[in-house]
């Protein structure tokens, strides 16, 4: 039911109260045009500040999660005193981690400051979730081994960087061509946590065999562009910098998916890097295969490499 009353929320409008408290109708501009929607106000607030597409992803659910917990208030007419009850609710009754709850209060007060511009003051009375203290699940070398023995070419591929050059999952599968120097055995992983470049070791277990998949992937990439569909999304505003930057091969990714999607904005079919579901799936069942016990991810490969 709520995931019904969610998707009615693209509907939902930034409105101004009237003098009796009452929402009155959608606020027009100076040229007579409505202004966007609130949803959509707050992604283009985030996409201005150049956030990632998972933090536009997890403010925009917190957002709407808010503003049906006070049943379609508009946010600009409640204040710490609603915050501080939605909150408490999602520690006392959902029982959710404290990194959870921080996350939600990160996109509320997004909400607040970046797109309606009203100052929030010191919350009080929050519940606060309880941060637990937990191990990381850490694998030996021979349990390392047995998985990585029963993974696919791509595969092995994607867990042996994560391994050997201490990637987060999504560094992996965003890199692009360029970034991977042979030469001088290194990868330069763009945008980064807190959107942050830095250099990394290229293992020299994978030189070879990743020499071997870049060549079939180049391959792929030829044949696309013979059929009019090679453009890959570029970062920030470079697609209008540099038109034709979509179609060169060191832009490319080094793991693209297998098919291929319509982009929204242009209409153009284009190949986006491999989804992350993809490699997780892939190690999950591969723990599985080995016959080892621990709920090992993508992410303990990293853990291990530590």
């Amino acid at each position: 039911m709520e995931n019904t009353k969610v998707k009615n929320l693209t509907d939902y409008r930034l409105k101004q109260p009237n003098q009796s408290g009452q929402a009155a109708g959608v606020i027009a501009s100076p040229t007579g045009r409505s202004k966007p929607k609130l949803l959509d106000q707050v992604r283009e607030a985030i996409r201005t500040r150049h956030y990632s597409p998972k933090t536009e992803e997890s403010y925009v659910h917190w957002i709407k999660r808010f503003i049906f917990f006070h049943n379609k208030r508009h946010p600009i007419e409640v204040g710490e005193k609603e915050i501080a009850e939605f909150l408490s609710s999602l520690a006392s009754d959902l029982h959710v981690s404290a990194s959870t709850q921080n996350q939600a209060l990160n996109a509320i007060l997004f909400l607040y400051r970046e797109v309606l511009r009203k100052e929030i003051g010191y919350i009080n009375g929050v519940v606060r979730a309880k941060r637990p203290h937990r191990l990381p699940v850490v694998l030996t070398r021979q349990e390392v081994k047995s998985i990585l023995g029963t993974l696919d070419h791509s595969d092995w591929l994607m867990v042996m960087l994560i391994y050997g050059a201490g990637l987060r999952l999504m560094e992996c599968l965003e890199l692009r061509v360029k970034d991977i120097d042979f030469t001088s055995n290194q990868i330069v992983i763009r945008a980064g946590k807190g959107d942050k470049d830095r250099h990394t070791l290229l293992p020299g277990a994978v030189k070879e065999p990743l020499a071997k998949h870049l060549e079939l992937t180049k391959e792929q990439h030829r044949h696309d562009l013979e059929h009019g569909i090679g453009r890959v999304a570029l970062p920030d505003a470079l697609e209008h910098k540099y038109p034709n930057a979509g179609k060169e091969w060191g832009w490319q990714w080094v793991f693209p998916a297998t098919t291929h999607f319509t982009d929204r904005m242009t209409g153009e079919r284009r190949r986006h890097h491999l989804h992350e579901s993809v490699l997780q799936k892939a190690v999950k069942e591969a723990v599985r295969k080995a016959g080892i016990a621990k709920p090992a991810t993508p992410h303990t490969f990293r853990n291990a490499s530590a």
